[in-house]
């Protein structure tokens, strides 16, 4: 019986043949948009490559990694995030389909719901996710797709994934998550029933803020049409340099993903003991009102929350600028922490955000020095 790889032992050895390519260890960049018809690589051999719109070999092994690291038997890399979250909602839903979503899913996300493809007369009905009873009501006779992250964006719901799954294959209904904050280190949603996972491997996967990329996972037959359909006919797939930063990032993840969870759950005790922070939103820190789901659903949790304030906007603002180590930047997973103030001018919370509410992204910095950075901040604002 072949022995079970590690997540390890995927990320740095799975895909890479060394005897392919010379010899090398470091797998080498394909930058070539064809492939000629030559010994060892002739038309209808499996595996051919000919042109690299449907695949490449550095891409090639970006996708094996991953594939493993998921549990799935195949994968796709795409050229952003939201192209492949594009691609699998657009795999299961035609006109006049139904979609049920978790109401606090990435906002790329939520645009395509609410303002692309309803051009085709595709319904949505946002839940909360928590609730299984919920989300069986938000069900109706031609809902095909129930869309999923877990933990949330902003707000971190934390859902119960076998439950969910099975109910959807009770009634028949496919099911696609977005695994990129807990990445496959943490979670694998297809072992729980899911049937399609997408990430963006611009955050964690990538590492190092230097990619912008995506990829889909789940069943060969199922990735084989996305990427004969959604892939080639968009044309939104990964470059050989893109997959090549990838795949050194993939080689790093595991070591990356224990160091930024031992820094977020100390950052969030911090951030908990602060007089002017009326909520700390992580999943791993005991005042989550899903913690005992949390540390049942995920191995591990990475180091994005949200840091809400019982402050007035301007005095939040204002320590965003004081802090030296957190940049202000939108994104999320590299080695380098973020600050961004995004409940501000609110009246009152609402389904996606919470008034006062600020996104922090821990990064790999020493933890005593970013303390050591919001005090210095906070006494400069707050006095």
């Amino acid at each position: 019986m072949e022995q079970k790889m590690t997540k390890e032992q995927i990320c740095t050895h799975y895909g890479d043949d060394p005897s392919r390519y010379m010899g090398a260890v470091n797998p080498p960049i394909f930058m070539s948009s064809l492939f000629c018809d030559v010994p060892g690589n002739e038309e209808g051999r499996p595996g051919r490559y000919g042109y690299s719109r449907p695949t490449n070999p550095t891409v090639e092994i970006a996708e094996a990694k991953i594939a493993a690291l998921e549990n799935t038997e195949a994968a796709y890399c795409t050229a952003s995030g939201m192209a492949a979250i594009s691609a699998a909602i657009f795999h299961y839903v035609k006109q006049g389909d139904h979609i049920v979503s978790v109401a606090s899913v990435y906002g790329g996300a939520r645009s395509i719901f609410e303002s692309y493809i309803t051009r085709y007369g595709v319904t949505v009905t946002y839940v909360n996710g928590t609730s299984i009873e919920e989300i069986e009501n938000a069900i109706q006779p031609n809902t095909t797709l129930i869309y999923m992250e877990s933990p949330s964006t902003f707000l971190f719901l934390v859902l119960d994934l076998k439950e969910i799954a099975a109910l959807a294959k009770k009634r028949g209904i496919a099911t696609v998550i977005d695994n990129t904050y807990s990445t496959p280190i943490f979670q694998n949603p297809i072992d729980s029933g899911i049937d399609m996972v997408v990430h963006s491997c611009s955050k964690y996967m990538g590492g190092h803020s230097d990619i912008v990329g995506g990829v889909v996972c789940g069943k060969k037959e199922e990735i084989d049409q996305i990427r004969g359909n959604e892939g080639v006919l968009f044309g939104g797939i990964m470059a050989p340099m893109e997959a090549y930063f990838l795949i050194r990032g993939l080689r790093t993840l595991p070591a990356r993903m224990k160091q930024h969870m031992a820094n977020g759950i100390e950052m969030a005790e911090y951030f908990h003991n602060l007089p002017c922070v009326k909520e700390v939103i992580y999943p791993f820190h005991p005042s989550h009102p899903q913690y005992e789901r949390a540390k049942k659903e995920l191995r591990g949790c990475s180091s994005l929350m949200s840091i809400v304030f019982d402050l007035p906007d301007d005095k939040i603002k204002e320590i965003g600028k004081e802090l030296k180590y957190f940049h202000k930047a939108c994104s999320w997973g590299g080695y380098e922490s973020l600050f961004i103030a995004l409940g501000m001018g609110m009246e009152e919370d609402t389904d996606i955000m919470k008034k006062g509410l600020v996104r922090v992204h821990i990064g790999l910095e020493n933890v005593e020095e970013l303390k050591a950075d919001w005090d210095q901040a906070l006494k400069k604002v707050l006095g």
